[in-house]
């Protein structure tokens, strides 16, 4: 590797670094308001939203650790650390995943009505186009850097901005139609997303091999 390549390469590094910071300064806020919504409104989905920010939060530390390794010592992360890491991440959207179907349905059951939450909509309104941004600048910059660890974060920052749509759509439904079922539905519509989620970072290094 020449010298440009390597000055370009540690520019592009020092981007996803910004880009992980970014990344986490976001979700504490997200997390934040959504678990204490969903807590106030009794909101599953609310709840499942604040969770699985938290679970992105993990992820981004744990990125940061890997590019701060490379800034400073010029060599990348343990493949063996990102794989563990990548499972431990797996794990946890697999058990919030039957969080959210377990809760689902005992509402399903005693078919008590959620309130409506505006902060939790709000929350949800303005993380779509922040994801977008960091996701897209996550995908270019990995592709770039041939990084498996930042493709599969820029894959979990993918699946969170839907999961924002997702809480979108099933609080403007509840504040329009006020039924007690939309919640639960809703929280189902999630289950997807962090299963799919959970089996690319449980795959680790197989569900990124697109990056080279």
């Amino acid at each position: 590797m020449t010298i440009t390549q390597t000055e370009n390469r540690i520019d592009l590094v020092k981007q996803a670094f910004w880009l992980e910071w970014l990344t986490i300064a976001w979700m504490v806020i997200e997390a934040i308001v959504a678990i204490a919504s969903g807590l106030a409104a009794h909101s599953i989905t609310l709840l499942a939203f604040g969770l699985d920010s938290v679970i992105e939060l993990i992820s981004a530390s744990v990125l940061i650790w890997r590019l701060t390794v490379e800034l400073r010592h010029g060599q990348k992360f343990s493949e063996v650390a990102e794989q563990r890491a990548s499972k431990i991440g797996g794990a946890l959207l697999f058990t919030l995943a039957i969080y959210v179907v377990i809760s689902a349905g005992w509402s399903f059951w005693t078919q008590r009505a959620e309130e409506f939450s505006m902060s939790g909509l709000l929350v949800a309104l303005v993380a779509i186009p922040i994801m977008y941004f960091l996701a897209k600048r996550k995908i270019v910059i990995a592709e770039q850097i041939g990084s498996r660890a930042l493709r599969a974060d820029a894959m979990e920052t993918v699946t969170c901005g839907w999961l924002s749509v997702v809480v979108v759509v099933g609080l403007a439904a509840q504040y329009m139609i006020g039924g007690w079922w939309i919640d639960p539905v809703t929280s189902l519509g999630i289950v997807w997303f962090l299963v799919k989620e959970g089996r690319e970072a449980w795959a680790g290094e197989e569900c990124c091999d697109s990056c080279h």
